[in-house]
């Protein structure tokens, strides 16, 4: 059987490497795009020494024409990917008096657009037969908005949606699509580690079940506090993007 593949969009220190590696552990062939090539290129060299097959792609998720490029490059070379992680988002925040439509629509073209195009271009009948995967990282953000961050708000609302729609759009051809909601500050050494949530990762691709998971406090789960409920926000981490 052929190594099956995952291409993870947005793979840097955060979030994105782990859940490359968490994959990779598994032996998949690891496929990472970001905008920094100097990066990939350590990433490269550090999955390399541990024995995982790793390919870089430099892509910008706010030039989509950039992620066209490189995910044909990747099709063309490896066939059409197992699992597709969509990892990128702009988490600075921002002044809502001085946020202006484009602004915003740069934002959503990053965070949520972008997550679109690349999940079609990928829905294909190869995809099909490996009974592919999605897979967006969400934030807590989409179901309690804050003022603090009105783009990333509105766009994490906008990229649950999206989840949810191609997920019933696609379920029945096998195409597996969801969204890991992570309902916290990601940092090393806590609850919100990143090789902790990369798990839930791995889980949603193996047990394609719900379209998503709350990665949350466990004494969070059913409570008030979760989903839909009048509280105070969960704000991810704000470093600028979301790697």
């Amino acid at each position: 059987m052929d190594k099956k593949t995952i291409v993870v969009i947005g793979a840097g220190q955060g979030l994105g490497s782990h859940v490359a590696k968490r994959f990779g552990q598994e032996d998949f062939r690891v496929i990472l795009m970001a905008r920094n090539g100097q990066s990939l290129k350590s990433y490269r060299e550090q999955f390399a020494n541990e024995g995982i097959e790793t390919y870089t792609c430099e892509a910008d998720a706010a030039r989509p024409e950039t992620l066209t490029a490189a995910l044909a490059q990747v099709i063309q070379q490896f066939g059409t990917p197992d699992v597709l992680a969509y990892n990128v988002g702009i988490t600075a925040a921002d002044d809502p008096a001085t946020m202006g439509s484009a602004e915003l629509m740069r934002h959503y073209q990053t965070d949520v657009a972008s997550a679109y195009t690349c999940a079609r271009m990928v829905a294909n009948e190869e995809f099909t037969k490996k009974n592919g995967a999605v897979i967006f990282t969400g934030g807590g953000l989409a179901t309690h908005p804050t003022a603090q961050f009105v783009p990333l708000s509105l766009d994490k609302a906008a990229l649950r949606a999206l989840a949810y729609i191609l997920h019933d759009e696609l379920i029945p051809q096998g195409i597996f699509v969801g969204t890991v909601t992570i309902c916290g500050s990601i940092g090393l050494d806590t609850y919100f580690a990143p090789a902790q949530i990369a798990e839930a990762y791995w889980k949603m691709y193996n047990e394609r079940g719900a379209c998503e998971i709350r990665y949350e406090y466990p004494e969070l789960k059913d409570s008030q506090l979760s989903a839909g409920a009048e509280s105070r926000p969960f704000v991810e981490k704000s470093n600028g993007i979301v790697t």
